[in-house]
């Protein structure tokens, strides 16, 4: 098969998976970029479809699908990166299965409100497979998992810790406790610091938004959390960034349950 140009059909597959989430959904299948991701794709047991390496070059990796070649120039154009290192691979979506179940089976959570920045899901899912967590949770109209600086900067933790589309409500029904961070006093919150609240049995973790966090008219006995815990700090800074929060929280509760 001779290489590959710019405006051949499955090049242009690419970079439309590369920048619209419809088309991912729609097709089932995401973009790895980098060796070292591909692998762990494949290590971990995700379907990989096909990989595209620059013609001539001995990029490819075992068990990534089938290898299509790029001419000089064409990954340039394609990648998401200034300096893209191939191959670059599709990659199916994971299967979770039925959502209520693995609520169900969880014991650690780290649930995400409406968490928009691709770059802070990404680390928190570092944080969170690092931490021992068995679940990510994502409330509806927060960042796509599968968008390409997500799956970069989750360091191939996005194929180790299982990541689920869910209402916090849904949680609270498969009983776990609910666990908010909240950055500072709000009428209503009994707030704990978070060395002293019980992190420990069924435990979901709950960040909020970047900008808004949790809705503040959420408190003790309004809205899906009942428990509030904050992370002590000093100087002018009013909160932390929510990765580095979660972080925090996550080790934390890893630090309970050892």
């Amino acid at each position: 098969m001779s290489a590959l140009d710019y405006k051949n059909s499955r090049v242009q597959d690419l970079r439309r998976l590369l920048g619209r989430r419809s088309s991912r959904y729609d097709e089932g299948v995401f973009v790895v970029e980098g060796p070292i991701l591909v692998a762990e794709a494949v290590r971990a047991g995700w379907r990989v479809d096909a990989q595209f390496v620059p013609e001539g070059s001995d990029a490819a990796i075992d068990g990534a699908g089938s290898v299509y070649e790029l001419r000089s120039g064409v990954l340039e154009r394609v990648a998401s990166t200034a300096a893209p290192q191939p191959p670059i691979a599709i990659v199916g979506m994971a299967e979770v299965g039925d959502v209520h179940e693995r609520l169900l089976a969880a014991s650690l959570v780290v649930a995400l409100d409406r968490v928009s920045d691709p770059g802070n899901l990404g680390t928190i899912l570092r944080s969170a497979e690092a931490a021992g967590a068995d679940l990510v949770v994502l409330t509806p109209g927060g960042v796509d998992p599968y968008n390409s600086k997500v799956v970069r900067s989750s360091a191939g933790a996005l194929f180790n810790v299982p990541v689920v589309v869910a209402e916090l409500d849904e949680l609270r029904t498969a009983g776990l406790r609910l666990i908010g961070s909240s950055s500072h006093d709000t009428d209503g919150r009994t707030v704990h610091p978070h060395t002293d609240i019980d992190l420990t049995g069924r435990v979901a973790i709950v960040m909020g938004n970047e900008a808004a966090g949790l809705p503040d008219e959420w408190d003790d006995a309004a809205g899906p959390i009942r428990e509030w815990v904050t992370i002590p700090h000093h100087g002018r800074t009013e909160s932390l960034n929510v990765a580095m929060a979660t972080t925090v929280l996550a080790f934390e509760a890893a630090r309970q349950r050892s």
